[in-house]
């Protein structure tokens, strides 16, 4: 029996895939929890175009993530900043300061989430922050702190 899944069953499939199962799984388990529906002609049909419309979105979204990968690596961010004689900040750069300055750079808002910062930047100088941004797009980003005034 061919069916469609309506929802990811592991084991099976992802939902919107059209698998092979025997008619009593089918019929007794997925169907009736509305995992799945019976694969007609025209539900193969629109599976199959939802499936398509999924990988154009996800194709998409990696060309932007990889423009803004490329140019978050070729432009520096640059912050001026108080900071004491031994080069110490009297406060520190943050991942929701980070991710501002993106913002600002894309023209885009930026989620603080996305920068991989393990502790605030308190001291001057250039510092390579590891970013992740969407569909599995990975990037470093200079960041460099200088002395105001």
């Amino acid at each position: 029996m061919k069916v469609v899944l309506k929802r990811d069953v592991p084991g099976l499939g992802r939902a919107d895939d059209i698998k092979e199962v025997s008619e009593g799984y089918g019929r007794n388990y997925l169907i009736p929890r509305g995992l799945a529906v019976p694969a007609t002609e025209g539900v193969v049909k629109a599976a199959q175009d939802l499936h398509k419309a999924k990988e154009d979105q996800i194709t998409r979204q990696r060309d932007r993530a990889q423009r803004i990968a490329a140019r978050l690596k070729s432009e520096p961010l640059h912050f001026r900043v108080k900071a004491g004689e031994s080069g110490r900040l009297y406060g520190s750069i943050t991942s929701a300061d980070i991710a501002e300055a993106i913002g600002r750079l894309i023209g885009s808002p930026f989620d603080k989430r996305q920068i991989l910062l393990e502790h605030p930047i308190r001291d001057l100088g250039s510092h390579l922050v590891d970013i992740k941004i969407e569909g599995g797009v990975r990037a470093q980003v200079r960041v460099i702190v200088e002395a105001e005034g």
